[in-house]
């Protein structure tokens, strides 16, 4: 079905219609940005965008405790920002391999005016 404007503004008005995002997506990309929008978990996950660390040394990176540490990076897991993996009694955090994850990595470097250590590449 063609959606139309009541008003016309522009010459391009129906393909820019066409690529409104579906609700399902834009749910997605919402969901996490509003984890990103906590200030921790937004240092919590760009850390991650360049190491792969346990929680104990994530804690220390961001000066914060281990239980802290922890309910954060729950929740950045659960919007599929990052990943986990264990490695014999430890498991290691690391951000997803997404475009999305790139996308807002690329976007807080931006912002930010930091740049990736190690030559710009990312560690996962």
């Amino acid at each position: 079905m063609t959606k139309t404007l009541p008003h016309h503004h522009q010459e391009n008005e129906q393909e820019i219609i066409e690529h409104i995002p579906s609700p399902e997506t834009i749910n997605t990309v919402a969901a996490a940005m509003k984890q990103l929008g906590d200030p921790t978990r937004l240092r919590i996950f760009w850390f991650l965008c360049h190491a792969q660390e346990c929680v104990i040394n994530i804690a220390a990176a961001v000066d914060m405790s281990s239980p802290a540490v922890s309910h954060h990076l729950r929740l950045l897991k659960d919007a599929g920002l990052i990943t986990s993996e264990r490695h014999g009694k430890e498991m290691y955090y690391k951000a997803a391999d997404s475009e999305l994850v790139d996308t807002l990595h690329h976007v807080i470097e931006k912002v930010a005016k930091v740049s990736c250590p190690s030559n710009g590449e990312k560690n996962r």
